[in-house]
């Protein structure tokens, strides 16, 4: 038996961490272009190497945890992520922050993909007003580690702040040893076979490619909206990237509202608001000429954004209950593809035909996404 409260707050205390991850090589790219020379090319390489890392763990998670259980997995993942940090804050060479960062990665990959699988496995009904609640803990992370880096750094340098974040990812390894998780699914083998099938599932591939248009959404209004709003001397760096901590308010913010608030709400009538609120968004956005508007536009998109991986997991949750871990790696795959293919896409347009281009893309992708949803709800009925 195990108790289903402690493993969702270990739960949340895992993708907390990921949050975490996701945020530090940004935090402190500076800090090591400046430690081994490095131009901005190869800065850029770095960040290329964690996406590759993440999309990697989030492949082969599934499957191994319905085979030896998340526990294993979990464990596993900690340390990892223990010596990637370790890594960052003391490598000597590039090439040794090069297999640090791809550690890294994968280690945070497979505790995305966990956390997210066991708190459907262990939640009855509502899942995705549970994997809501989740990611509040991803929101947190990715809040918090910049504001920690800022607020250290008059007593400690860089090193010892990254380096005291590893020992504790040392002892979330620890915390998930002891805690019961419940017992893999399946005692003999590797679920490949029921993998090989999901494939030719038309519902789960458009949940995928729902999936796809929200990850690569939310990697572009992360990556580009600093440069959309300073462009021309419209707005300062500063309250630009303040504005964009909004968007991660708001989006944190509405999750913890879906796993609360609205938790007896239909996930259909979510999906609807959340796609009123993202080109309410994206229009505030096109006319910010303000601080203010930039501000409401973001949190729109943030409160818009919020629902869509909760919803779409816990759709996958409850058609594949047996297989739930191979299943999010199918579908987890399909969107950090769509992550890295169309935020490389997006440098494309904005080296061509300039940053303003993001709300085209944006309402493209808003477009996609609506048409998606209507198919999936379809289906599902």
């Amino acid at each position: 038996m195990y108790n289903k409260k402690l493993v969702f707050i270990a739960a949340c205390f895992g993708l907390l961490l990921f949050g975490v991850t996701l945020i530090t090589l940004g935090a402190v790219v500076l800090d090591l272009r400046l430690k081994f020379g490095l131009d901005g090319i190869a800065a850029g390489t770095l960040f290329s190497i964690m996406p590759i890392g993440i999309l990697t763990g989030s492949l082969f998670f599934g499957p191994v945890s319905d085979r030896y259980g998340h526990k294993v997995m979990l464990v596993l993942s900690c340390m990892g992520l223990c010596a990637g940090f370790q890594g960052i804050a003391h490598a000597a060479s590039p090439g040794v922050l090069k297999a640090c960062i791809f550690l890294f990665g994968l280690s945070g990959g497979v505790v995305n993909g966990a956390t997210n699988a066991v708190v459907s496995d262990i939640s009855d009904r509502g899942k995705g007003a549970s994997l809501s609640l989740l990611g509040v803990s991803f929101g947190i992370g990715a809040l918090g580690m910049p504001q920690l880096l800022g607020a250290l750094r008059a007593w400690y340098d860089w090193q010892q702040i990254v380096a005291a974040v590893g020992w504790l990812t040392l002892a979330m390894a620890f915390l998930f040893a002891v805690i019961r998780f419940p017992p893999p699914k399946h005692s003999q083998g590797f679920p490949l076979r029921q993998g090989g099938k999901m494939l030719g599932d038309s519902t789960l591939l458009l949940i995928g490619f729902f999936l796809f248009c929200q990850s690569s959404f939310e990697a572009i209004i992360n990556n580009w909206t600093t440069t959309f709003l300073t462009a021309g001397d419209q707005m300062e760096e500063s309250r630009a990237l303040y504005a964009l901590s909004l968007y991660v308010a708001g989006l944190t913010v509405m999750r913890l509202l879906t796993g609360s608030v609205f938790r007896n709400v239909s996930p259909q009538h979510l999906l609807l608001a959340s796609l009123l609120l993202m080109p309410m968004g994206i229009i505030l956005l096109q006319l910010a000429q303000t601080f203010w508007l930039a501000a409401a536009g973001l949190i729109l998109l943030g409160a818009g954004l919020a629902g869509g991986f909760p919803i779409m997991l816990g759709f996958v949750g409850e058609r594949y209950a047996a297989h739930s871990g191979t299943a999010f790696s199918v579908v987890l795959v399909i969107a950090l593809t769509g992550n890295m293919l169309v935020n490389y896409l997006m440098g494309l347009v904005v080296q061509h035909w300039g940053v303003q281009h993001l709300i085209t893309v944006s309402f493209a992708e808003w477009l996609a996404m609506s048409m998606l949803c209507g198919q999936i709800v379809r289906k599902i009925k």
